[in-house]
């Protein structure tokens, strides 16, 4: 049955696919941790080293690859693309090493601290098997984390250690996995099959025992950080111009000009202001757009009571946005129309993605909303805009469709090729796009998409005022951008609740280049679809335009724009 739904693959695999499906193979050895994050079956036990030492070994995987990528001979476009993709992907990742980014890595969002703890959301728990792999996994945790603090260690020792304030984000989050209440523990006491039978005693006793020794980990890591890390953590937040533009292009997959980027960014932030505007006296006539947020958030028919509510809606509303763009202005195979809506184990707040597995049916693409502890209910005006940018058309229909490619792609580009600027620039676009086809027709709906692109503006002013020095916004008294001038702009631009913004700052401040990739990108790929639709007049198609774009896989922008407009044939 399996078989039967998965494509056979059409392609017959070139030197270049063999380079980098032998990459991919060799990375995910490294680092089981990608291997479960991409549905890759066999590693789900295990955890990587995380010391000097394995990332040294990261480092040799990329060289190793560049040389062999130098050495293959391209035999199609299809080659080409990958050799620039693959090669873009590694020489960057080789320059922030040399930055000194990859034994420093601390940040208030996904850096080891994180992700050490994330990956349990995704190992699988269906049956006792399944989490007898699980206590395994546990057991491995503190071997990862003292491989983790060795590299934070030697980082420190070379000068490189993270802000202040990054510091003190991850010491308050890791309060989370610690202690009787703490992430380990609740995983550990809950732990049950799906199928509500008993686990064996021996399981549970490893689970119990494993877990304790994962939340130690985490004590280790706030001591270490707090008695260690901390006095040494520079103040300053801005990493300058010149290690930016690097981090930037990471994220962005494109050199960009950092000032055009920013006088853009508050241009394009005025129009969707007045946009706004308009669009709350649409609402409430005579009312700001503050005023009119505030009269949707309190209409009990735009509410929802609990998670389960909460779940059943974006379920519902996943669904018809599949059954309503299938076959019309999109084409979604059948294997990836089935997206499953979650409620996440974290408390963290937030909504993201994750894949399907490489076989597209043990796992399905799948919809987490982080809900913060105590919020109960939801305003789905703002939130509609959402399901489209995780779901369908935004990032389940890219990732999804990419990894249905085998017929065209080999496992690297559909599995693991990866630029934030493509991937949440057409997960943007992807909402800007529901708007046009009339997903968004209820003003109240449309103006919660224009309060995430008002956001997603707001980055691109902050994250490279504050990182590159401009000068700041007049709105907020020119000169240099200090924190309080930051926030001051954030919460001018952004209507949500004060602990989402602080954390939404501090990712900015902790992680330069990556959140203004979603903006910049959405320009991007609106600029693709008008240089297409020039070039070929009234021959262009929008699906086909979907279609050709999405087939070449999340590649760095630059890539992304040669290969649909033919520069590899």
């Amino acid at each position: 049955m399996t078989e039967a739904r998965i494509p056979s693959p059409g392609r017959t695999p070139s030197a270049v696919d063999t380079v980098a499906d032998t990459y991919l193979d060799d990375w995910v050895a490294l680092d089981p941790m990608i291997a479960t994050y991409l549905g890759i079956p066999g590693h789900d036990a295990e955890m990587p080293d995380l010391s000097p030492d394995w990332l040294a070994a990261r480092s040799d995987l990329r060289r190793g690859t560049l040389a062999a990528l130098s050495a293959a001979e391209p035999t199609d476009a299809n080659d080409r693309v990958t050799v620039a993709a693959l090669r873009e992907a590694l020489t960057v990742e080789e320059g922030l090493r040399a930055l000194g980014a990859e034994e420093s890595d601390l940040k208030n969002i996904a850096s080891p601290a994180q992700t050490i703890r994330d990956i349990f959301d995704l190992t699988p728990t269906a049956t006792a098997d399944d989490w007898a792999t699980v206590a395994t996994r546990l057991g491995a945790v503190p071997t990862a984390m003292a491989g983790y603090l060795e590299s934070l260690r030697f980082a420190a020792a070379r000068g490189d250690v993270s802000a202040r304030r990054q510091v003190e984000a991850v010491l308050t989050q890791s309060e989370g996995n610690i202690g009787a209440d703490g992430f380990f523990a609740t995983l550990a006491r809950n732990a049950a099959p799906a199928d509500g039978s008993e686990l064996p005693t021996s399981v549970r006793t490893d689970l119990e025992r494993n877990a304790a020794g994962a939340a130690q980990a985490y004590e280790q890591l706030s001591a270490f950080l707090r008695d260690e890390l901390l006095p040494q953590a520079p103040t300053k937040d801005a990493v300058g111009s010149e290690r930016y533009a690097l981090w930037s292009r990471y994220s962005v997959g494109a050199r960009i000009d950092l000032a055009e980027s920013y006088a853009w960014g508050q241009d394009e932030l005025a129009r969707i202001t007045e946009l706004m505007s308009q669009t709350a006296e649409r609402i409430k006539p005579g009312a700001a757009t503050r005023e009119a947020m505030d009269y949707l958030d309190h209409d009990p028919g735009r509410k929802l009571a609990g998670t389960d509510a909460l779940k059943a809606w974006m379920q519902g509303k996943s669904d018809e946005a599949v059954a309503g763009l299938a076959g019309t202005h999109f084409d979604i195979p059948e294997p990836i129309r089935r997206l499953e809506c979650k409620i996440a184990p974290t408390q963290q707040g937030g909504i993201y993605y994750t894949g399907p597995s490489d076989d597209l049916v043990s796992r399905p693409g799948q919809m987490w909303w982080s809900v913060p502890k105590g919020v109960t209910e939801f305003a789905t005006w703002r939130e509609l805009t959402t399901v489209y940018h995780e779901g369908v058309p935004g990032h389940h229909l890219q990732i999804a469709q990419t990894m249905y490619r085998r017929d065209l792609l080999n496992r690297w580009r559909r599995l693991a090729s990866w630029t934030s600027g493509h991937g949440e620039g057409w997960a943007l676009y992807a909402e800007r796009l529901m708007a046009d086809l009339g997903f968004l027709d209820d003003p109240a709906d449309y103006l919660g998409m224009l309060d995430s692109q008002s956001l997603r503006a707001a980055r691109v002013v902050l994250d490279i005022g504050i990182h590159c020095e401009f000068e700041a916004p007049a709105e907020v008294g020119g000169g240099a951008w200090t924190y309080d001038k930051a926030w001051d702009f954030l919460s001018a631009h952004v209507a949500t609740a004060e602990g989402f913004r602080r954390f939404e700052l501090d990712r900015y401040l902790g992680w330069p280049g990556q959140a203004p990739a979603y903006k910049i990108g959405e320009r991007f790929w609106l600029q693709l679809r008008d240089d297409v639709r020039a070039k070929q007049g009234d021959a262009f198609d929008l699906k086909t335009f979907h279609r050709t774009a999405l087939d070449v896989g999340s590649v760095s922008l630059d890539v992304l724009r040669s290969a649909v407009l033919g520069e590899f044939n």
